[in-house]
Formats: C-alpha cells, structure tokens, sequence
C-alpha cells in the first residue's frame, strides 16, 4: 500500500540544524590535537573565526575535558560538539568509561597539574555530568561572542 505525502507537511519550514561533529577513540595518539581541530574547524563554519575568543576558549574546553577523560577513564571515549543554529552557544559532552564526576580541587598555586577543571567552570556557563548507566558523560555548555571585526 502506498501513502501519499501531505502536502501539509511540505509546507512547514523546517528549522534549522545545529552544526556538530562527533568523534569516538580508542586510542590517545593525537587525540587531544584533533580534537581542538575539530571544534576550531566547526565553530569557523558556524561563523566564528579561530583568532576570536570565543573559539579559543571552546578548544581550551574541549582539550581540557578529552585531557581528563584520557587521563583518567580507560577505555574507549567519545566526544560530541553541538552549535546551536544561531551560532550563539557550543555544547561539548565527552564520555569515558569511568563512572567517578570530575572533582574540583583547591586552589594550589605549586601544585603541577589539576587546574583543568577550575578553568572550564570559569568559562563555561553550565558544567555538569550524566550518569548514562555505564561510565560518564561530561557536558559543558559555552556561549559564543562573535568579535566586532
């Protein structure tokens, strides 16, 4: 049997799509390059260009949040990048196999290391962890600025 199509569902604009890129690893070699890459390379499609500071602050994001993950989660992972289709905001989740949140340490001017966690809650405007049944999920969600050229 074949239905028709209505036209009625023809004539409904359709809204716009995010932009995004999703990416899964198995390995670290190169990860944490491609992944600054990738949101660079989404966010200039999306209108912002790599020398603004909204692009500089999301590869900071998305590195410190792969970082982590790599770091301390074995296994595989992913990451996933969302622009809203107004270009105004980037959600960046990463999942890794370990099922511990990500833990805020004090502030510790000697120590090396550990500071990652800190920067990301100063720039992003939402930072929060999901519990998908097995490991983690990260969220961190950014607004965007477009600079006045």
């Amino acid at each position: 049997m074949v239905t028709p199509l209505s036209k009625e569902s023809s004539d409904r604009p359709v809204p716009p799509a995010p932009w995004r890129y999703s990416a899964v690893w198995d390995r670290t070699e190169g990860l944490i390059a491609d992944a600054r890459h990738a949101v660079r390379t989404l966010l200039a499609q999306a209108g912002h260009r790599p020398d603004q500071r909204s692009s500089q602050d999301a590869q900071l994001v998305v590195s410190e949040l792969v970082t982590n993950a790599v770091r301390h989660a074995p296994g595989p992972g992913a990451l996933l990048l969302e622009v809203t289709p107004d270009g105004a905001e980037l959600r960046i989740t990463v999942r890794d196999s370990s099922p511990d949140p990500p833990r805020l340490q004090s502030p510790d001017p000697r120590r090396v290391g550990g500071h990652g966690l800190r920067l990301i809650t100063r720039l992003c405007d939402r930072l929060y962890t999901v519990d998908p049944g097995t490991g983690k999920q990260v969220v961190a969600h950014l607004r965007l600025y477009r600079s006045a050229d």
